[in-house]
């Protein structure tokens, strides 16, 4: 990675939107001005998602990762950083595009809750019935 090279992207996931900046580094990951480990309040799992598109490409000790997220909840957080994370790595490499989009991390996911109808109590729960 050259020294004065910086990639933004974004994901989404749910209600979560992430902005991703990826630039020349060590290895750091800095999400909303904290280390990524006190921001996911050590969820060892959510750190395994952010970290694996860096893993899949070889590149978790030579770049640093700054990330501002908001919106949703961590896990979904989580998941829109890794989408924004493997499109940043393919806006700096093409060729790592094929190994991201074979494990998945291209992929948007757009499941979000559906919305509560009228006359339900949610989405789709009915109040119970009374026949007499």
């Amino acid at each position: 990675m050259s020294q004065n090279q910086v990639i933004l992207s974004s994901g989404r996931r749910k209600a979560s939107v992430a902005q991703v900046k990826l630039v020349p580094g060590v290895g750091n990951i800095t999400i909303n001005g904290k280390s990524a480990n006190e921001y996911l309040q050590k969820d060892a799992l959510s750190l395994h998602v952010i970290e694996e598109p860096l893993k899949t490409v070889y590149l978790e000790d030579k770049c640093d990762l700054f990330i501002k997220v908001q919106g949703g909840g961590l896990k979904g957080q989580a998941k829109a950083i890794q989408l924004g994370l493997a499109r940043a790595l393919t806006t700096y490499q093409a060729s790592f595009r094929l190994n991201l989009k074979q494990k998945g991390f291209l992929t948007r996911d757009s499941r979000v809750k559906e919305r509560r109808k009228y006359g339900l109590k949610k989405a789709r729960k009915a109040p119970q019935f009374s026949k007499r």
